[in-house]
């Protein structure tokens, strides 16, 4: 055990802890034959060499096939000035910029996130960052608790489940009610959900497009919100946002969504991060850190952390969350990414991903024993149905190089048989026509 930082004293303790004899017990669960070893790699090499003998083994590597899985994470094109200027030491190096003076240009990048996430809702204020999509839509629930004292969420149903669950685990100490309302056709159920909001409700939560990529103009329902006393908080796909009416104009008091679609690679899981936007209202209950603009005393314009009054460090536990920190490095990203590509560029990004997925709609659509399921309008993804469970189905697929979505039957009773697929603007026309090809062989054979 010499690779071991601990005495042997030490690593006999944990192992009894853990109730195993040997550090190779701690892996009896995985197979011998899946175990790495050890890279054989001759000892002494120098860096270069290292990083040239590195490139010749992921050289043989599988190249990935074609992909069309989405459900809130999505694979868009990303413009090489974003890793230049992302991966520059003064950015990477950085740490909490509490002490201004030393940190202008964080402060500074910060800043200029949170305008462009303010111009991307339209709302009045918003904070540096959060952990993720979810964290992000789970705060701003929690701020419509806190603000209106109240105690009941209406949550709809079609909202993306991972984030349901974020927000439940959230919610699950305290005293708290929540109520979920069954989705309609891969909609919202807009009679039962405003009827629910009429009992005294915190928070209406809604997303769009939602997890089905149905895409909705909520607002009545916001109204219906304000009109029983409660806040709506939503979760939009900023990219949508390029081509949707902006939470804004919708009348949402704060928008949250994941901003890994703003130049951030899917990087296997993460990491991510949350975008936080709120009416000026309740730029106060924002959690986490905000960067803001001012003037010393000589009146130079600079950056610094405000409203800390707000955070833990200073409040306790009367802080408005125990989020402090940001994802600095993402946000960062994000806004490099906006700034390359522009609102023109955002809106060509947005539209192309739309058609990907309306020709591939329609495509589908004609092929016998495939249901398109969403009888709404949607953006970059839908649902369709075949006489097929889903995870047999993606598993042929997957066979023919094709990831073709999310099975839908771990999520949502009763969609066994649905498959949720997704577009971007890199998604190819031969792609998509070789998918069609491969589905329709697949589903006649089966037949």
């Amino acid at each position: 055990m010499s690779y071991c930082p601990h005495s042997g004293k030490e690593v006999s303790e944990m192992l009894d802890a853990c109730g195993v004899s040997g550090v190779e017990d701690l892996f009896a669960d995985i197979p011998a034959d899946l175990r790495a070893g050890e890279l054989a790699l001759e000892k002494g090499k120098s860096e270069f060499e290292l990083m040239r003998e590195m490139e010749k083994l992921a050289a043989n590597c599988p190249t990935p096939g074609i992909s069309f899985t989405g459900g809130g994470f999505y694979d868009h094109f990303i413009p090489s000035a974003v890793d230049a200027l992302s991966q520059m030491g003064g950015f990477l190096t950085a740490y909490t910029p509490y002490q201004s003076e030393c940190s202008q240009g964080t402060l500074q990048a910060l800043y200029e996130y949170q305008t462009s996430i303010c111009r991307l809702t339209g709302m009045a204020a918003a904070n540096a960052s959060v952990y993720d999509g979810g964290t992000a839509l789970a705060e701003g629930t929690m701020m419509a608790a806190r603000k209106t004292g109240r105690g009941k969420i209406v949550i709809d149903g079609c909202l993306n489940p991972l984030y349901r669950d974020i927000v439940k685990t959230y919610f699950s100490s305290g005293d708290f009610e929540i109520v979920e309302i069954a989705p309609l056709n891969c909609a919202l159920d807009r009679e039962k959900f405003k009827a629910e909001l009429a009992g005294g409700a915190a928070a209406a939560v809604l997303q769009n497009p939602n997890f089905f990529g149905t895409v909705d103009d909520y607002s009545d329902v916001v109204k219906a919100a304000h009109s029983a006393g409660a806040l709506a908080v939503g979760s939009f796909y900023p990219v949508a946002a390029a081509l949707l009416k902006s939470p804004a104009d919708t009348g949402f008091d704060i928008a949250t969504g994941e901003g890994q679609s703003l130049g951030i690679r899917l990087s296997f899981g993460g990491p991510y991060l949350g975008y936080m936007a709120a009416t000026s209202g309740l730029a106060r209950n924002l959690p986490g850190r905000i960067a803001g603009a001012t003037n010393d005393e000589k009146g130079r314009r600079g950056f610094v952390l405000t409203l800390q009054a707000r955070e833990q460090h200073i409040r306790r536990e009367r802080a408005s969350s125990n989020i402090c920190s940001n994802q600095n490095l993402c946000a960062l990203r994000a806004l490099i990414y906006l700034s390359l590509v522009g609102k023109k560029g955002l809106r060509e990004v947005a539209s192309l991903s739309r058609d990907k997925s309306e020709y591939a709609k329609e495509r589908l659509g004609a092929i016998g024993g495939v249901t398109i399921k969403n009888n709404a309008p949607t953006f970059n993804e839908f649902v369709f149905d075949t006489a097929v469970p889903g995870t047999a189905l993606l598993d042929a697929m997957a066979e023919r190089g094709i990831a073709a979505g999310v099975a839908l039957g771990a999520f949502y009773e009763g969609c066994e048989k649905s498959v949720l697929i997704s577009f971007t603007e890199k998604s190819r026309k031969e792609d998509i026509d070789l998918f069609a090809e491969k589905l329709e062989e697949f589903l006649r054979k089966k037949r």
